[in-house]
């Protein structure tokens, strides 16, 4: 039986270039980086260490316990080793199992067929110990399984998440192309704020930026928004560890801030719907929301930092319609938000050109396939020179 004090490799994903934000993340609550891709992070833990990394990680999407590795050169190799896996060790006959897959073969490149293959292989395990073959579930509710085979390797996870942890649990309404919580959570690790600072956040859209900075500055645990996970339906699970969790993650919530969290849009809808996304995450007394264009935001004194999302321009036509929007960001900045530092999260460089200023920092990411950068502007408030006027960066 899977043992909660086994140490595996754990392979923890997260958004397209976001490894950084999650290696800090992961280091935070102790734990070692063996190794990091753009899309991800390998440390080593045991199962009550899934479910810590699931409770607390913001940047996170998967948290993956590898339980079987070996060379796989076609789909009968894939077979034998994913049946020569102890899979009676970790799953009960009255769980469902749903299987996901990436999959970069030769000789198979349909990831439907991976799944299938790994099922199979598991139901007949199972069977050759006269034991119920198991339920299967596309909906991933249950014990999810996690097949990697890339080339002649194949790797098995047992995905511990489930559902993607990516998604926080409290944007129950969307805006127009909202960013991805965990996304959201990078963006603002990329940045210079510090929790006891001002946050502003104008074109707030869905919210989706000041409520995770409100859920850091009150320490706030993204597990307490949810209820289910993959990890409890492995044998192995241990509730009274995760009950523990749970009741020290709300012990340590902080219920006020030393600063502002202030978020402004010019939809009225917009901010309807980010104060209701903030009262499910529970934090929509510490924000402050206000109907009003960008540059009429209200930009508090002391130290902090003013990030904008603005809209990117990819349809045809749209480009040009939005120049003078990054302009007008450029002079917002300039005019109202000196001793802060600035940023802007595009996807459009050539837009950005527009703003006018000399960007400190070009911070990489993506946001689903869009390559974006975080621009950083360091708006000095006139004991240093503003950020240099650029014509045409």
């Amino acid at each position: 039986m899977l043992s909660i004090n086994s140490t595996s490799e754990i392979f923890v994903t997260c958004p397209n270039r976001c490894q950084v934000y999650l290696t800090q993340e992961l280091h935070d609550l102790g734990y070692e980086t063996i190794d990091s891709t753009r899309s991800g992070v390998t440390t080593k833990g045991t199962w009550n260490d899934c479910i810590r990394m699931n409770f607390y990680l913001r940047t996170a999407a998967k948290v993956l316990y590898k339980v079987g590795a070996f060379d796989a050169a076609n789909k009968d190799e894939f077979y034998a080793g994913c049946k020569d896996i102890a899979w009676e060790d970790y799953l009960d006959s009255d769980k469902e199992i749903t299987v996901q897959s990436v999959t970069n073969n030769e000789e198979i490149d349909n990831t439907l067929f991976t799944n299938l293959l790994t099922k199979d292989a598991i139901n007949d395990r199972f069977r050759s110990m006269q034991m119920e073959r198991l339920n299967s579930s596309k909906e991933g509710k249950e014990a999810v399984i996690f097949a990697f085979w890339s080339s002649g390797e194949a790797t098995l996870y047992l995905d511990t998440s489930g559902d993607t942890i990516a998604k926080h649990g409290y944007r129950k309404i969307s805006f127009v192309a909202p960013l991805a919580e965990a996304l959201a959570a990078s963006i603002i690790y990329s940045t210079k704020w510090k929790t006891d600072q001002h946050f502003i956040n104008p074109m707030c859209g869905a919210g989706t930026l000041a409520i995770e900075a409100a859920l850091m500055a009150t320490n706030r645990a993204n597990g307490l928004m949810r209820s289910n996970y993959s990890f409890m339906h492995f044998k192995g699970y241990d509730e009274k560890f995760y009950l523990k969790i749970r009741e020290e993650a709300k012990k340590n919530a902080i219920h006020s801030l030393k600063a502002k969290i202030i978020a402004t849009d010019f939809s009225n809808e917009a901010i309807v719907n980010a104060k209701r996304n903030a009262q499910t995450a529970g934090v929509d007394h510490l924000i402050e929301f206000e109907l009003c264009n960008f540059e009429d935001t209200n930009i508090p004194e002391g130290p902090g930092v003013v990030v904008l999302n603005p809209p990117y321009g990819l349809r045809v036509g749209e480009e040009s319609d939005l120049i003078p929007l990054y302009k007008g960001i450029g002079d917002f900045f300039k005019k109202k938000c000196k001793g802060k530092f600035g940023y802007i999260f595009t996807g459009n460089m050539e837009l950005a050109k527009k703003i006018g200023l000399k960007a400190a920092r070009r911070i990489e990411f993506f946001n689903a396939t869009i390559e974006c950068r975080n621009l950083e502007y360091e708006l000095y408030d006139g004991t240093r020179e503003m950020g240099k006027v650029v014509s045409g960066e």
